[in-house]
């Protein structure tokens, strides 16, 4: 992490928001609210994180070095979103052909596929994946998140 969740705090207190647009941390937090909790003064850096990323998306500030993360990620809700549940297969080639377009490195395309053949052995990979009994409750989920809370 190039900024500590309290350094973060502090470049956004200070109103460097470029700084913290732009920042690593963002992308590397994994919002286990670890930071959050352990905080003296009950500041929800977590919550903070989340909102820095959101921001950065939207205005378009997100690092060259953080592409793949928001590439993987957009993949993965995209495919839940679809599905209903992950499908791995596909993720792996929607997300391999995103941070091509991004990159322009095609040895990305290729770099894990020496792994298929041994996922295949202990059945990690399905070629058709079932899709969920129930997926009107993924989109009500979906629709619910993207809209926000009710106020």
């Amino acid at each position: 992490m190039d900024l500590a969740p309290n350094q973060l705090i502090r470049t956004v207190q200070l109103g460097q928001t470029t700084t913290a647009l732009r920042s690593q941390a963002i992308w590397e937090c994994v919002s286990c609210q670890t930071c959050s909790t352990r905080c003296p003064k009950e500041v929800d850096c977590a919550a903070v994180m989340d909102a820095l990323r959101e921001i950065s998306l939207a205005e378009g500030m997100v690092a060259t070095s953080e592409q793949p993360v928001v590439a993987f990620q957009q993949a993965f809700l995209d495919n839940i979103r679809r599905n209903g549940r992950l499908a791995e297969l596909e993720l792996i080639a929607q997300f391999k052909t995103a941070v091509f377009f991004r990159t322009g490195r095609p040895a990305f395309l290729f770099k894990d596929a020496g792994l298929a053949p041994q996922l295949g052995k202990r059945k990690k990979l399905h070629l058709l994946p079932g899709k969920a009994r129930d997926r009107k409750v993924v989109e009500r989920i979906f629709a619910k998140c993207s809209t926000g809370p009710k106020k």
